[in-house]
């Protein structure tokens, strides 16, 4: 299995994850948007990321690419059998990506990716608006759904990946989430980056 994909975005930091969860041996190859890797242009015809290629099956779309995981690796489960249960991890995997994720992509593109990648200066009036006004009603709703380690089902899944998944991202562009006021968030972020599959999932951005 290849995924393809820089682990600094947050939408192939989810994929890395679910996949050190489950322990399933992968190649990466972190190409970045629209790269010219033809193995690449063939799981993503639109040079998004990530993209996976598993014996000739390729696929792109990182919730796309979790459930062919889910099916092909049942073990451990990272989406609940309840139904309900299932259904409330799917809508965290899509607050993870289209609310929370679009949110922090700005404050880290124009802090991180365009002075680092692009070596131009950022719209740091830009970052803070969205920082100051678009996060802060997001970590809000956050704080009111942690009760515990996890948030779907008393156990690690789907919801706590792709949720914390863009959190590194908040950091690399040196956005501290406010503990006094968002104190359950503050604790809950910072346990689930610190387990192992989210650590390798992070370190693969060095490699």
């Amino acid at each position: 299995m290849i995924i393809y994909g820089s682990s600094v975005s947050p939408y192939v930091r989810k994929v890395l994850a679910a996949l050190y969860e489950k322990g399933v041996a992968f190649e990466h190859r972190p190409v970045g948007f629209h790269a010219q890797d033809p193995g690449f242009r063939a799981a993503s015809p639109m040079g998004k990321i990530p993209a996976m290629e598993d014996a000739g099956y390729r696929l792109a779309d990182s919730s796309a690419i979790v459930d062919y995981l889910e099916r092909l690796h049942p073990a451990p489960a990272l989406i609940p059998e309840d139904a309900r249960d299932a259904a409330r991890a799917r809508w965290f995997d899509k607050f993870g990506e289209c609310e929370l994720t679009r949110q922090v992509l700005v404050p880290f593109v124009e802090r991180f990716l365009k002075p680092r990648l692009f070596k131009v200066e950022g719209d740091e009036a830009l970052a803070q608006r969205t920082v100051d006004t678009a996060l802060p009603p997001l970590f809000d709703y956050l704080e009111s759904q942690i009760d515990g380690p996890y948030l779907v089902g008393g156990r690690f899944g789907i919801a706590d990946i792709a949720v914390a998944a863009p959190f590194h991202n908040l950091r690399l562009a040196k956005v501290a989430v406010d503990g006094a006021r968002w104190p359950k968030l503050v604790d809950w972020v910072a346990a689930t980056l610190e387990r192992p599959s989210f650590t390798a999932a992070i370190a693969a951005a060095k490699s």
